[in-house]
């Protein structure tokens, strides 16, 4: 079963700023894990407190060749895989926006 694939307005904008080649990859990336997003047996992995921000119950992709992490939450009632973020890991910004945006929009 395939989940469904929703973004955040700035999942969205992060996407459409990286070059198209990397957003293929980020693309193919999100769409392979949202075959089977949950732990243990499927591809995302589990994020608990992580650099001083609280992130469990959310799910990482990372994509090491592009240097890209993508965090997302699981809806499970409505089988839908909400995409928090998609960004390069440095120096785990990216795990503190996700924080931030996770508390936005009450995920």
């Amino acid at each position: 079963m395939s989940w469904e694939r929703d973004y955040l307005p700035e999942a969205k904008e992060d996407l459409a700023k990286l070059d198209q080649p990397v957003q293929k990859e980020v693309l193919r990336g999100i769409r392979k894990v949202s075959q089977n997003p949950e732990y243990p047996n499927g591809y995302g992995k589990p994020l608990g407190n992580h650099a001083g921000s609280n992130l469990a119950g959310l799910y990482k992709i990372k994509l090491k060749k592009a240097g890209i992490r993508v965090v997302y939450a699981l809806r499970r009632e409505a089988g839908k895989m909400m995409i928090i973020i998609v960004s390069a890991r440095a120096d785990d910004l990216v795990y503190r926006e996700a924080e931030n945006r996770r508390r936005k929009y009450d995920l």
